[in-house]
């Protein structure tokens, strides 16, 4: 299975993981800029490593995550959200076009939720106890 998680996460990365991933990494960038917003600009990064090499890991909300999330994600919906989702969207239509990108067009399709709202959430290991009841 490692195998093939493997070769799934570099045929990923080829036809979309390394454009969206630097799609990140330039909204994290722009985040740091100012002080107030480093938090989503750390996030921007975490999605980012996410990103590159998705197959193994899957997203799972943070028990501990409260309204200062809510508030965050918000703001990062206006702010970077629904460009990066756009990303997401317009990546996994255009592999969806072909039989072999289905599945990557699927996999582009799941990871707009975690760029809409990054808060309150984390990457952790598919077989993770954590990623069990994931959104």
């Amino acid at each position: 299975m490692r195998r093939v998680r493997t070769l799934l996460n570099v045929i990923w990365l080829v036809f979309s993981g390394l454009w969206l991933a630097i799609g990140y990494a330039i909204a994290g960038l722009i985040c740091c800029v100012l002080i107030i917003t480093i938090p989503f600009g750390i996030a921007a990064f975490r999605i980012a490593m996410y990103t590159l090499w998705p197959f193994g890991y899957t997203v799972a909300r943070r028990r501990d995550a409260g309204a200062g999330s809510a508030i965050g994600n918000v703001i990062w919906l206006i702010v970077a959200g629904w460009w990066l989702a756009l990303g997401h969207l317009f990546t996994g239509i255009a592999l969806c076009v072909t039989i072999i990108g289905i599945p990557f067009g699927i996999a582009n399709f799941k990871l707009i939720p975690i760029s809409l709202l990054p808060l309150g959430r984390e990457i952790v290991p598919s077989g993770d106890p954590r990623s069990f009841g994931a959104a």
